[in-house]
Order: structure tokens, then C-alpha cells, then sequence
């Protein structure tokens, strides 16, 4: 396995839609592998192909719970229901973390690496970061839905807990 090169910031490539994966092979495997491995580096809960500059329709996630991490090809959300507000930071943006409105439960329809068809059913966290890692597939991050900025110096210590790295 492999560390990726992370693009942050104003790479423009953060801003491009990324392209349906359509070839379900080795080489997947192992850039799906390559991806969790820099997530887990990078202590992320999710990670998006376009993050490491390939254009392809692809995430990887994990709650570092017992389910482990997770990979979900040609993501397409198709249900969602209630809204919630937390806090999100990014791998791909230094220096800034904020609320973002996202859905409370989700229900996504995807593919798992060797094609297959999966459905995945998402509360809370889980569908905040399906939701995060999704909008990079579309060129969009969390800074353009972000209703304020967090502010650690400032916030109680109980919203302290809800800052994650997607």
C-alpha cells in the first residue's frame, strides 16, 4: 500500500466533477486500499478520490468503529430526511473548520469494488460524512455550505467533541 499526495486548499482540481468509475479491477482494489491507508494517516473520517487528484467517482470512510473502514464506488444519494447542524473541518482545507446544515439519516446506492450494487442507510456522523465526502465528487466543499466558522477559543466545551477531519 501507499501514502497518496493530498491536494489542498485552492488546488483547482477540488473544483472539477469527478467521472464515473466504470472498470472494477486490481487496480481499483488497490487505490481504494491506497486511499484508506492515507485517510487513516491523516486521521479522516472519509476521503474522496478526487482529494488525491483522480477524477473518479470513488470514497472511502471510516467511524473507527467495529464496522472498520468502508469504500463506496458511483455514490448517488436517494433518500434523505430531517437536518442537522455540526461541525466540519476537511482534509483538503487548512486552517478552518465550520457548521455545515446536512441531512440527519440518508440512504446512498452505490457499488462496492467489484461492481456490485450496495445500499447504505446513514444517520448522524455517518451521513454527515457520506454527505461531505459526496459534494467533493461534485466540486463542492464544506466551505461553500458553511453557515459560520468555528471558533475553538470561543465555543462551549460541550461542541467541542463534534469537530471531525472528513
Amino acid at each position: 500500500m501507499a501514502r497518496l499526495n493530498l491536494r489542498k486548499d485552492e488546488d483547482p482540481i477540488l473544483r472539477k466533477k469527478s467521472r464515473p468509475v466504470t472498470v472494477f479491477d486490481k487496480k481499483l482494489r488497490t487505490f481504494a486500499e491506497d486511499m484508506i491507508e492515507t485517510m487513516h494517516e491523516e486521521y479522516g473520517l472519509g476521503l474522496a478520490a478526487v482529494q488525491v487528484g483522480k477524477l473518479r467517482r470513488l470514497i472511502t470512510y471510516d467511524l473507527y468503529d467495529e464496522k472498520g473502514p468502508g469504500v463506496l464506488v458511483n455514490p448517488e444519494l436517494i433518500e434523505s430526511e430531517g437536518e442537522c447542524e455540526g461541525v466540519e473541518g476537511c482534509l483538503s482545507v487548512s486552517d478552518i473548520r465550520g457548521y455545515v446544515h446536512r441531512p440527519q439519516k440518508l440512504k446512498v446506492k452505490g457499488q462496492d469494488l467489484d461492481g456490485n450494487e450496495i445500499v447504505i442507510e446513514a444517520e448522524d456522523l455517518f451521513a454527515r460524512v457520506l454527505c461531505h465526502e459526496m459534494d467533493h465528487l461534485d466540486g463542492i466543499l464544506f466551505t461553500d455550505k458553511m453557515t459560520r466558522e468555528y471558533i475553538p477559543e470561543v465555543e462551549d466545551d460541550e461542541d467541542d467533541d463534534s469537530e471531525e477531519e472528513m
